[in-house]
């Protein structure tokens, strides 16, 4: 049973711009806050963006103003819009459960395959 597959990552180059999608079941997505996690090599999973069933919006400082998450409640779907990429937001993105920004979604019990998003020139 596939609960969350992600999509949309990709090779661009600095200053570009990504949008990754990402489809999860009812019992992940439901009324919980959904957020988008990343995983640079090396380094710890860290929640990066996130929003509540009310549109509500979290992010950490270094994609503030940059990127901007949204959800479709009625497709059970949340997306990342990323825009003026650096090479520092190179990593595996991974959709899931998630409010605290910083956070590593160590209570998570499931995790999808991730997309990898790799900025270079």
């Amino acid at each position: 049973q596939v609960l969350v597959v992600e999509s949309g990552g990709g090779l661009v180059q600095p200053g570009g711009s990504l949008r990754l999608s990402c489809a999860a079941s009812g019992s992940i997505f439901s009324i919980n806050p959904m957020g988008w996690y990343r995983q640079a090599p090396g380094k710890q999973r860290e929640l990066v963006a996130a929003i509540n069933s009310r549109g509500m919006t979290n992010y950490v400082d270094s994609v503030k103003g940059r990127f901007t998450i949204s959800r479709d409640n009625a497709k059970n779907a949340v997306y990342l819009q990323m825009n003026s990429l650096k090479p520092e937001d190179t990593a595996v993105y991974y959709c899931n459960k998630g409010w605290i920004v910083g956070s590593t979604g160590a209570g998570v019990d499931y995790w999808g395959q991730g997309t990898q998003v790799t900025v270079s020139s």
